[in-house]
């Protein structure tokens, strides 16, 4: 390998490891929040919730 080929390799690894790196940083550090924490939803809201997971999905004929 030349020496253009051998430092643009090392340049794509370094952003494709660098961005997993910085990714698994960002999310450690803010952690998605915790669903026990988000307020109740109103009745209505719920209710709905509840009739729609008991229809059956809508299929698509094509």
């Amino acid at each position: 390998m030349t020496g253009p080929a051998i430092t643009l390799l090392v340049v794509a690894v370094m952003l494709v490891w660098g961005g997993l790196v910085a990714s698994i940083a960002y999310i450690r550090a803010r952690p998605e929040v915790d669903p026990g924490q988000l307020p109740p939803l109103p009745e209505d809201l719920a209710a709905a919730d509840a009739a729609r997971a008991d229809q059956p999905q809508p299929t698509r004929d094509t």
